[in-house]
């Protein structure tokens, strides 16, 4: 199985995906022909001519999953989720019948990327998402690429803030009140790469946090092994 799991997929100052090319050159080698799945954002033919720019770089042919007739992973060396909306990218995701197919077929060597939505899809479940639940799918049940939970764009705790909401560390404890999985919140510029039985956090400094019900929340640093979470 291989995945790249980034956090976002525009850095301050660069373009879209610019932060992540090598990363993702590695992960693709040899790949020429993606399918791409827009389904997290309304515009599917404008989202898939953004991506087809941002990945002009790699010699390969972008595919929209939503232009496919007939199965739309026939033929396919990679598949890119793209960010957006959780909730809506799970809900079409889950009545297009993709969630068993797109499963089945990493399992059998198709390439995967993700980002932000698209990594939250990878977990288990979307519970551990940021966004608001703009529709309401028949169940938070993903993919399950791996089998711990990821938060995207995540944020310290700002000691300096006047805002007296919840934040991102507090909701994240509450998830481990109700439910015994391991949540890894990824920070801006992030990103996790699998290649079988090998899990590694690649990208920026700014690291991670990895937490587990009944453990101290523990740092995490760029190209920290992460395979134990794999089980």
């Amino acid at each position: 199985m291989e995945l790249l799991l980034l956090s976002n997929s525009t850095a301050p100052g660069r373009g879209y995906l610019e932060h992540a090319r090598d990363a993702i050159a590695e992960a693709f080698t040899g790949v020429s022909r993606i399918g791409f799945v827009p389904f997290a954002l309304a515009d599917h033919d404008a989202y898939t001519a953004q991506v087809r720019r941002g990945l002009s770089f790699l010699d390969a042919e972008v595919v929209g999953l939503h232009e496919r007739t007939g199965d739309p992973l026939a033929g396919l060396d990679a598949v890119f989720v793209g960010g957006g909306n959780s909730f809506r990218l799970v809900d079409q995701l889950q009545r297009r019948g993709l969630i068993e197919s797109i499963r089945d077929a990493v399992a059998g060597g198709l390439r995967y990327l993700g980002s932000s939505a698209g990594t939250n899809v990878a977990t288990p479940s979307i519970r551990t998402t940021n966004d608001m639940p703009i529709v309401e799918p028949a169940s938070f049940a993903a993919i399950g690429l791996v089998p711990f939970q990821i938060n995207p764009h995540y944020l310290d705790p700002d000691p300096s803030s006047s805002h007296q909401g919840e934040t991102r560390d507090e909701r994240l404890q509450q998830y481990l009140e109700e439910n015994d999985v391991p949540v890894l919140a990824m920070r801006e510029g992030t990103w996790l790469r699998r290649s079988g039985a090998s899990l590694t956090l690649g990208g920026e400094a700014t690291g991670a946090r990895l937490y587990r019900k009944g453990e101290p929340t523990a740092e995490v640093t760029t190209g920290m092994n992460l395979s134990d979470l794999l089980g």
